[in-house]
């Protein structure tokens, strides 16, 4: 971890003071690995009808399926009740389903108990949002909408279309002048990246020198966290392959350390680097939970027991790109605990800049909408 000469370091929580609580699904079936699959589970829901539909949709407090709700921002989903719901499967949608574990979602506000809309709101192609996983890296970045159960969410962008940055007002100002040089929002949420501690905590610089470094490794984390653009590779001869075929549907994952293999039953993938299978993050371990998201057996019966025949050539895609995302990430943290911030910022210097403490406003989602929400049953409302 960065190197701190003081116990002055501002919290996350300050300096990027909008945060929501994770999204809380109620439900694992609107959720899965591939997008056909969603699809046939709602078919299965709407073939069933009264007390067999009400089994199978999994009601709880939250949600019923006489439960009514407006449509989820930027989707257009049915808002009668679902114990009448005909029609066909709204298009899922791609969000982050757990740590470095891209899934698909049906985007309807009638399936997940706590969707939290404000999120939904300012989702979109410039938002990065930034999750609080805890452990050796407290965070992790993502351009897809979180809904993984870990820490609370923090967007970068209060507004649509990259707008009014979620940073403690002022803060960019102050860096700025301190440094010399420009601290654009994206520099700040880079530094975070690089420099925050397992507490939350936020060191920062003065130093101009320390700050490029910290902010050129941020980058980097986060073109690998959010993998936008070109994709990460290896070096030649250290990029993992398909040595044997995948079983159509494999049910074991074990590690060979000593040839650097992974074994999915007698399908093989190497070479696999040791710190990409030792990855964790929010506490387990990231190549086994993704491959038990894909491989543990469902409750027969249920809707979540749709799911597909065999393991499809995406999934292997997937899986060699996230062996490289994972290995690549390793990588990048002895340079982390080499970040030394030698000279801070430290919060009392914030409080007497005015930086800090944050308007309460800062702490609440911006009114973001020029347009209406379709309501309960068709109803629209301006929010």
């Amino acid at each position: 971890m960065p190197c701190v000469t003081h116990d002055d370091a501002p919290l996350l929580a300050d300096l990027m003071p909008w945060s929501v609580a994770p999204l809380r699904p109620g439900r694992a079936w609107p959720t899965a690995p591939d997008p056909a699959s969603l699809k046939a589970r709602w078919d299965a829901l709407l073939k069933a009808e009264g007390p067999a539909r009400a089994a199978l949709f999994e009601p709880t407090r939250a949600r019923t399926l006489d439960s009514a709700v407006g449509q989820l921002p930027g989707q257009s989903t049915g808002t009668g009740r679902l114990a009448r719901a005909e029609g066909p499967c709204a298009e899922p949608v791609r969000v982050l389903a757990a740590p470095f574990d891209a899934q698909w979602l049906i985007p309807d506000h009638r399936l997940i108990d706590a969707a939290r809309p404000e999120l939904w709101r300012v989702a979109d192609a410039h938002q990065v949002f930034t999750v609080e996983t805890g452990g050796e890296d407290p965070l992790l970045a993502t351009s897809l909408l979180p809904t993984l159960r870990t820490g609370r969410i923090r967007p970068l962008y209060r507004r649509p279309g990259g707008a009014e940055p979620n940073l403690a007002p002022g803060l960019t100002a102050h860096l700025s002048g301190r440094l010399g040089e420009p601290a654009a929002p994206v520099d700040v949420l880079a530094w975070i990246l690089a420099a925050a501690a397992p507490d939350l905590t936020v060191p920062l610089t003065d130093d101009p020198a320390v700050w490029t470094a910290g902010v050129e490794l941020g980058r980097r984390m986060l073109w690998l966290m959010r993998r936008d653009g070109e994709r990460p590779k290896l070096p030649g001869g250290r990029r993992p392959y398909v040595r044997a075929p995948l079983p159509a549907r494999p049910l074991t994952l074990r590690y060979d350390p000593d040839e650097e293999t992974l074994h999915l039953d007698e399908g093989r993938i190497s070479p696999v680097p040791p710190e990409a299978w030792e990855y964790e993050a929010a506490g387990a371990r990231v190549l086994e939970s993704w491959f038990a998201a894909r491989t543990t057996a469902p409750e027969p019966g249920t809707l979540a027991a749709i799911r597909p025949a065999g393991w499809p050539q995406t999934w292997t895609s997937e899986l060699l790109e996230l062996i490289t995302v994972l290995a690549l990430l390793a990588e990048l943290r002895p340079l982390r605990a080499e970040l030394k911030v030698t000279s801070a910022i430290g919060a009392a210097e914030l409080r007497r800049a005015g930086v800090l403490p944050v308007p309460e406003a800062s702490r609440r989602p911006a009114s973001v909408l020029d347009h209406h929400e379709e309501g309960p049953e068709g109803q629209f409302a301006l929010i």
